[in-house]
């Protein structure tokens, strides 16, 4: 892709993406840095950021040795499973029958759990494990999604770059204002995330199997537009079709 949209969506798209986990990890990280201290906190997250950072540099190389169209076929296969993952959660909230993500009470879940083994001879250990398997978790899905978005046709770096951007801007307003982002519209960028992953899922699977989409890499748009309406559709109807009060959470 040489064209100034498919790098501008990967950039978005992973950025996205990645802004939703790193918002899911820096609450565990601040939680065990407020209620115990900040070493063991950036301990553990230093120690999973470098455990990611080795999975990309070992994985990313070993892309480029699998033929062009097998890859995209495998990559654009994944991405529509994952992003559909996104997208089913962020419908199944959009229509009340999960309950919407609340950073403020996992932050409140993670400081008791944080209290109760003040008195535990490994609470500095117990700590830091907190915030290294908050960051690995999150991040594992981030590292999926950089090489994934952009392994296809050779746009790790712009999908790099749009992870790097979420993570530090999440950073600076964490670190600055000390509390959960819990103003976040995490659903809603779940789900726009959830559209973009299947989207860019059919467009690498097609091209995968040698289809020759109509305007090349604007087709991307397309697709886009109508996984959209296929999905506000389906939200629509679940709506309609809920007993009466809504269903329940």
């Amino acid at each position: 892709m040489h064209s100034l949209t498919p790098i501008l969506s990967t950039i978005i798209a992973a950025f996205l993406a990645s802004f939703v986990e790193v918002v899911e990890a820096f609450t565990i990280v601040l939680a065990v840095g407020v209620t115990r201290s900040w070493r063991p906190a950036l301990i553990g997250a230093a120690l999973a950021l470098v455990l990611l950072a080795a999975l990309v540099l070992a994985f990313g190389p070993l892309l480029a040795l699998v033929p062009i169209t097998i890859l995209q076929f495998v990559v654009g296969v994944l991405l529509i499973l994952f992003g559909m993952r996104w997208l089913r959660k962020a419908i199944l909230r959009a229509v009340g029958v999960l309950a919407l993500h609340d950073e403020e009470a996992a932050f409140s879940r993670e400081t008791t759990a944080l209290h109760q083994q003040a008195n535990d001879r490994r609470a500095d250990y117990l700590a830091g494990v907190a915030s290294f398997k908050a960051v690995l978790l999150e991040g594992v899905e981030v590292v999926f999604i950089v090489i994934a978005v952009g392994a296809a046709h050779g746009q790790t770096l712009y999908a790099s770059l749009g992870a790097l951007a979420a993570f530090i801007l999440v950073m600076l307003i964490g670190l600055a204002v000390h509390r959960p982002l819990a103003r976040v519209p995490e659903n809603a960028l779940k789900f726009v995330v959830g559209l973009m992953l299947t989207s860019f899922g059919i467009f690498w699977t097609g091209e995968g199997i040698g289809a020759d989409w109509p305007g090349a890499d604007l087709a991307l748009l397309a697709i886009f537009a109508v996984v959209s309406l296929a999905s506000f559709a389906f939200i629509r109807w679940l709506r309609s079709t809920a007993p009466t009060g809504g269903f329940a959470r």
